[in-house]
């Protein structure tokens, strides 16, 4: 399989490269803003070229792209496994109409662990209820992070939301500070701390009068992000067009 890597000089860019070749597949190259020294691979003018070279791309590059990648990748035909977080509305409308033509794998978080832990979040939620368990979601990353709660904590409160039938947006509480008064029944409260060189840590809480339950994950290594996306590439192939997840990458169901 031909896979190509949006963004291929970036930090994710540069361990996707090395994951699909030690995968034993076919590196077709990636784009790249900005050219930097030991880029592996060819590199391509524009998303448009890259997909007319490849099987599937890869993409951890920026929110503002991901119209054009849609756009572009849509046109071609070409499968997209989607990494990129903090998506406008109107970006997210662009990757469905993407799904339309294509196979799109899009995930806050491709590790295999941590999405395990989403589907285990909504299994709790809808099992716990709300009037009883709070619900609270505490992330940690490096200094350099620049959006606070992380795409991966986000999951989680979508995961929770969607285990006790509400909207994430009607319910999430953030950055309490001063007298903001009792906690409201329901909320899904997050907690972002920022220092060092942390991966990404996780813990999601359920906290009753009588008891508390802790699911957490922690990632000690940023190339298993790098190989649970290969690994969505690689499931692409002979699919038809739609928007799936890693959960379904990862064939997880009801039973679990």
């Amino acid at each position: 399989m031909k896979i190509g890597v949006a963004g291929i000089s970036g930090r994710m860019g540069r361990l996707v490269a090395e994951e699909i070749v030690a995968a034993g597949h076919d590196l077709a190259g990636g784009t790249s803003l900005h050219h930097q020294t030991g880029t592996t691979g060819k590199l391509f003018p524009d998303i448009g070229a890259l997909a007319r070279a490849c099987d599937a791309v890869i993409d951890f590059t920026h929110a503002d792209t991901t119209a054009i990648h849609a756009a572009a990748l849509g046109e071609a035909k070409i499968a997209w496994v989607l990494g990129t977080t903090g998506l406008s509305e109107a970006a997210q409308a662009a990757v469905r109409q993407a799904a339309e033509l294509v196979t799109v794998v899009q995930a806050a978080n491709f590790s295999p662990g941590v999405n395990l832990v989403l589907a285990l979040a909504e299994r709790l939620a809808r099992a716990l209820p709300a009037d009883h368990y709070d619900a609270e979601i505490i992330e940690m990353h490096h200094r350099q992070k620049v959006d606070a709660p992380s795409g991966t904590a986000l999951a989680l409160g979508r995961a929770v939301a969607a285990g006790r039938g509400v909207t994430l947006e009607s319910v999430a509480v953030s950055g309490r500070d001063g007298q903001i008064g009792a906690r409201p029944e329901g909320a899904i409260g997050f907690a972002a701390l920022r220092g060092g060189q942390v991966v990404g840590e996780h813990t999601l809480l359920f906290a009753a009068a009588g008891e508390h339950i802790a699911l957490k994950h922690t990632a000690l290594d940023r190339r298993v992000f790098a190989r649970g996306a290969v690994r969505a590439a690689l499931w692409t192939a002979g699919r038809e067009p739609g928007l799936f997840s890693m959960i379904d990458v990862l064939g997880i169901n009801e039973s679990l």
